[in-house]
């Protein structure tokens, strides 16, 4: 079984990170891809405008609603990444551990942007993160995977780093809620299921 994590804010999910799992599920014939909405980012505090219940809820939506997912996939809502109990952030290295315990016999991805992939050395544990699952690592505009040499990979780490350079959704997340906020339903970026969430539940408007 092939699983890959998909993790994000997701702050609102749109149809540029449809098209991203889309693309790594072709790619690397993903079994499925476990859409997890962080609870909160530690390198990115205090950056997501809704609670996580509704950011869960439009993810979960956008999984449910979407009908280009290759053959043999499974877009899954996942809460692998869900707020810590105790008000700590969520690091990648320890939802990977988890999976990782919940299913032995997988084999792991963490899917990322090419903008978060070239930060990995802020991460946590950033060797252990190259253990625990193979990366793929998309393009995105602005952002260039030509010279990953920064990242001072050893041959080992860099054999389990995949990249894919043929997506360009250039979607940025403030953008959209810029135009949310003004009033556009952005419904040309949005699964509907998403834009009906946001009409129906006032988010954005007047962030």
């Amino acid at each position: 079984m092939r699983v890959a994590l998909f993790g994000g804010t997701f702050d609102p999910p749109h149809l540029g990170h449809l098209g991203i799992a889309r693309a790594a599920a072709e790619s690397f014939a993903l079994d499925t891809v476990l859409f997890a909405p962080v609870g909160q980012q530690p390198l990115k505090p205090g950056v997501t405008l809704t609670s996580f219940a509704d950011r869960f809820a439009m993810v979960r939506l956008a999984c449910e609603q979407e009908q280009k997912i290759p053959p043999g996939t499974s877009f899954t809502a996942s809460t692998v990444d869900a707020p810590q109990p105790n008000g700590e952030p969520n690091y990648t290295v320890d939802t990977l551990a988890r999976l990782r315990q919940e299913m032995p016999e997988a084999a792991l991805y963490n899917l990322v942007g090419a903008d978060s992939f070239l930060s990995l050395r802020k991460w946590r544990e950033p060797e252990r993160l190259l253990e625990l699952a193979e990366w793929i690592v998309v393009s995105r505009p602005g952002y260039s995977l030509d010279d990953l040499s920064p990242l001072a990979l050893t041959e080992s780490e860099r054999s389990r780093v995949h990249l894919i350079e043929t997506v360009h959704h250039d979607v940025s997340s403030t953008w959209l809620r810029e135009r949310l906020a003004a009033g556009d339903s952005a419904r040309d970026l949005l699964p509907e299921g998403v834009a009906r969430y946001i009409r129906q539940h006032n988010l954005y408007r007047g962030n």
